[in-house]
């Protein structure tokens, strides 16, 4: 992984945090968010998607973000870095 990056386990967030950051990508994404319970569908799903290993958490040091990304955006992103 690229040195600016840091992957993050979800495990080591607080459950409020690591469903703001979901709460992020699905409106990015633009998944239906028009109801609280719709969110809660989607972050449920993704943080199974995390679970699977198809999502990740990616921690940019040098602009202190955080962001959720599928595995195949992260790669593709990473390598234009190098």
């Amino acid at each position: 992984m690229h040195q600016r990056f840091v992957e993050i386990p979800p495990s080591l967030l607080e459950a409020a945090t690591l469903d703001a950051l979901l709460e992020v990508f699905v409106t990015r994404q633009g998944y239906d968010t028009s109801s609280e319970e719709g969110i809660q569908n989607w972050t449920a799903q993704l943080k199974q998607q995390l679970q699977r290993g198809e999502l990740v958490i990616l921690h940019d040091i040098e602009t202190e973000t955080t962001e959720v990304m599928t595995l195949q955006q992260a790669k593709s992103f990473l390598q234009a870095l190098e």
